[in-house]
């Protein structure tokens, strides 16, 4: 039932339906999403536990992993218990504070997954066209920083977002045809001016993603140019290598938020709701799902520590990533 405050026109609560034309499906949408949350949650948490043990991963690009590993367990968590609340119990309704609250924690954190693979381009470009000053460039302190600011960078332009979404008067139901609370689901349910909204969430869009992949792309234009004037074909290949996981890190990342991003501009009247909506949770799970296993798989060094951890060695011969 809609309970609106008749001063503003704030809802008491809203009503999260899901996934769009697919309510019959939900049971068998939420054994996806139950399972790929659990390999999740196994994976980072796992990823956690073995950099905080195992001294030879206490170096900067493991730091910068167990950044990603924090931020992907938040990001996913804070959507997806819910999601599969509605899909298993029908627990669809989300009071406003917390939709608000919900609508903060997704994107501060998609903007600090994004923040944070930005900073591991930029060691793997310090680790290969300055191999000898690395420790000296990147020390804790350093590190540390760099992970405080992209942190506060995300939380101080998300803030704004509640602001400007509690404000506005809300007459058109309290139904938002979504899994969780994102900004402009929300927003499309006022009745009032929501021009603000839009600018400035294409403008946050630009000053986050926008300057992640600049930053992105041109630290690995600096590393292609580094690793082609190396005179040996295995030097290349071992310089290159030492990237393989971080790029698959970024294609899990950035296509389907390229995906609901162009979504929400273009392409609302052209692809089914639900399409979108699948998308946007894939967004969420895809890559604190496969992060731990691409960097399990990729990187000799974790490799080895997960296997000396399984098969009880007391020893095993440390690689340099």
């Amino acid at each position: 039932m809609l309970m609106l405050n008749k001063t503003n026109w704030t809802p008491a609560s809203f009503i999260l339906n899901g996934v769009p034309g697919l309510e019959d499906m939900h049971l068998w949408i939420s054994f996806p999403f139950c399972s790929m949350y659990a390999v999740a949650m196994v994976g980072n948490c796992g990823l956690l536990y073995l950099i905080h043990l195992e001294d030879s991963l206490h170096r900067p690009m493991y730091y910068f992993l167990a950044m990603l590993s924090l931020t992907d367990i938040v990001m996913c968590s804070s959507t997806i218990p819910k999601a599969l609340s509605i899909f298993w119990c029908h627990l669809k309704e989300i009071g406003f504070d917390e939709c608000l609250v919900q609508m903060f924690f997704v994107h501060t954190f998609t903007g600090m997954e994004s923040g944070v693979l930005m900073l591991m381009a930029l060691d793997r470009y310090v680790a290969i066209c300055y191999p000898l000053r690395y420790s000296t460039i990147l020390t804790n302190p350093v590190i540390a920083k760099v992970g405080l600011a992209t942190f506060f960078r995300g939380v101080f332009l998300i803030i704004p977002f509640t602001f400007l979404t509690k404000r506005l008067p809300y007459c058109r139901g309290n139904i938002i045809p979504h899994t969780y609370c994102d900004h402009m689901s929300v927003a499309k349910l006022s009745c009032g001016n929501i021009k603000v909204n839009v600018i400035y969430g294409l403008m946050v869009a630009l000053l986050i993603g926008g300057f992640d992949i600049l930053c992105i792309t041109v630290s690995y234009t600096m590393i292609l140019r580094a690793v082609v004037s190396l005179s040996s074909a295995d030097a290349r290949q071992k310089a290159f290598s030492t990237c393989t996981a971080h790029l698959c890190a970024i294609v899990f990342s950035y296509s389907p938020a390229f995906f609901c991003f162009f979504f929400n501009r273009f392409g609302s009247h052209t692809i089914p709701p639900s399409c979108h909506i699948i998308v946007a949770n894939i967004y969420l799970l895809l890559p604190p799902t496969m992060n731990p296993i691409v960097y399990v798989v990729k990187t000799k060094q974790i490799r080895d520590c997960v296997i000396r951890i399984f098969s009880g060695s007391k020893k095993i011969k440390s690689y340099s990533t």
